[in-house]
């Protein structure tokens, strides 16, 4: 905000006199008639600079959109979907970065809470150790517990191919979960298959190569990658099976909310259609906010 001064105008007299009115030395006055004049100019500047900061929110660039509504309107919710090798991984390191959400994904968030040997992480290493699948209501419980953190309920959250089950869908909307969009990346069988066929892993980095589209940087680096056991054609056509049955599940909870969009386009392109997406959503979000104080 800005801030103006002016002199102040001190009334003195050598004597006093009741017939006589009060009135400043004349310098004093002068500099008054000096401060006087500049208020019409005051006025003036104070009207322009209201204007430009009316025009310059309406047109607040999607930056500064992300920069308002997390700290005035209610934060991005996102959920995403897609299918092994169908670019999700990279969209939502573009979201994060973009959006400053927080980054949720079921996986590596169970890896985390075990070693961090939390409750519910003490509970699913029982499982695991024993070579058992992690029951749903533990990672259920994970996620809401990740969900409700202070940073994502200010910030809001980006949820990484979860929920993958009607039921798993069901009980985070019975913990008050409900996301704004339902991204779902579309990819065809034949172009998941090669890119996962391709999938090499540095064990040195942990950095995931393609032998065609991402190719290591060295032949000493080539000489090293190895390949995960089930990124094999055989075992991502079962993998492809069992997530498709799982994503018709999930649409039936939030189709309404669903957008669609071409995963086998390249990165930034479909990035470009998440991005308008997601501006959009915030522009409501602001407008909203905006009807409610007025």
């Amino acid at each position: 905000m800005a801030s103006y001064s002016c002199y102040s105008v001190n009334f003195t007299a050598q004597s006093f006199n009741p017939n006589k009115p009060l009135a400043p030395p004349p310098n004093q006055l002068s500099r008054f008639s000096s401060c006087q004049s500049k208020l019409p100019l005051l006025s003036l500047h104070l009207t322009q600079n209201r204007s430009r900061n009316r025009f310059s929110k309406s047109k607040a660039s999607p930056g500064l959109l992300v920069a308002a509504s997390a700290e005035k309107a209610e934060p991005l919710r996102v959920m995403i979907s897609g299918a092994p090798a169908s670019g999700k991984g990279t969209q939502c390191e573009l979201i994060t970065k973009k959006y400053d959400l927080v980054h949720v994904a079921a996986g590596d968030l169970l890896r985390a809470e075990v070693a961090s040997g939390t409750e519910n992480g003490k509970r699913a290493k029982e499982f695991m150790e024993k070579g058992q699948l992690v029951p749903n209501e533990i990672v259920v419980m994970m996620v809401k517990d990740r969900l409700s953190q202070q940073d994502s309920e200010e910030k809001g959250w980006l949820l990484d191919g979860y929920p993958r089950s009607q039921s798993q869908a069901t009980a985070l909307k019975s913990f008050g979960f409900d996301p704004d969009i339902f991204i779902l990346l579309e990819v065809p069988e034949e172009i998941l298959v090669e890119r996962v066929v391709g999938r090499r892993l540095d064990p040195v980095t942990g950095k995931i190569y393609h032998l065609k589209y991402s190719p290591p940087e060295t032949e000493e680096i080539a000489a090293r990658l190895t390949q995960r056991f089930d990124d094999t054609e055989e075992k991502v056509k079962l993998r492809l099976v069992t997530h498709n049955s799982n994503v018709e599940d999930v649409l039936s909870m939030y189709g309404d909310i669903t957008v669609k969009l071409d995963g086998s386009q390249p990165k930034l392109e479909v990035f470009s259609q998440i991005d308008s997406i997601l501006t959009e959503l915030l522009e409501k979000k602001v407008a909203a906010l905006g009807s409610v104080a007025a």
